[in-house]
Formats: structure tokens, sequence, C-alpha cells
């Protein structure tokens, strides 16, 4: 009787319907899921970051306002909740990608949303990466020191 109680309540569970991107700078890469809901009083916004507060793993207000900035852009930070799987770089790539990621949800929930985000620049993926290491260098561009004789 236990299992047939646990199908029955897995069927109650009903999944949300979310709209799904990839956000990627540098080296990290975030994946964002974005739940439409009510409107809600809370300024702050929903917005969860490998399972904490965004506000609470970006420590700095200046990489909280990096996040919310595609919302905040379209006037609708507290109509979604979004959640956010984000690995690779530094926090601040993080904050970037994740920027990056609400952005291409916003417009998958509303393509009249592009031009005001393109025009932002939120939706072009910062393309500058750190150059790779070439054999017979130090670095990817630093020689040896040369001697002549």
């Amino acid at each position: 009787t236990k299992k047939i109680a646990k199908k029955e309540k897995e069927v109650k569970v009903k999944a949300r319907k979310y709209y799904e991107a990839v956000g990627r700078r540098k080296t990290a890469v975030a994946r964002v899921r974005l739940y439409t809901c009510r409107p809600f009083e809370d300024e702050k916004g929903k917005i969860i970051v490998n399972g904490k507060p965004y506000f609470e793993f970006f420590s700095t207000a200046e990489l909280q306002r990096t996040v919310r900035a595609a919302l905040d852009k379209m006037k609708s930070l507290n109509r979604f909740e979004a959640e956010v799987r984000v690995k690779g770089g530094g926090l601040h790539g993080q904050a970037e990608a994740i920027r990056h990621g609400l952005a291409r949800t916003l417009i998958e929930f509303n393509p009249d949303f592009r031009k005001k985000l393109k025009r932002a620049g939120y939706l072009r993926r910062d393309p500058r990466m750190k150059e790779r290491r070439k054999y017979g260098l130090k670095k990817a561009r630093k020689a040896p020191q040369w001697a002549k004789r």
C-alpha cells in the first residue's frame, strides 16, 4: 500500500511549464529555467542559483545587478521565478552567463522582448576567452628569452 500511495503523490505533483536556455561567458555556462508566476510584492525577485537565492550566491551588489539586469530591463523582475545551474569560470563570468541565459529565456517567453534586450547587449555572448598556450612558448604569446650569442 505504501508503493501505491507514493505513486499517487507523484502523479499529484504537476510539472510546471518553463522556458529554458543556456547562457555562456568565457568558461562559465549557465542553464536557466524561467517559470512564470503571478506578480508578487517582493522586489528582490526569485532567482535561485545552484540551490541558493542569487543575493546569497553573489555577495556584491554589482554582481547581483548583473544577474537581474535582463529582468530589470523588461520591468518584469517580480513576474518570473528563475532556477539556474551554473558552473565554470569565476563569479563575474557566471553572473554574465546567467544574464545571457535569462535574456534568451525571456525571448522564448515573448519574442517582442528581443529588440530591447538586443539593444542593451544582453543577447550577445561575450566571446573574449583566455588564449591557449602554444608549444615552445611560456604562455600564449610569451616566448623564452632570446640570446644572440
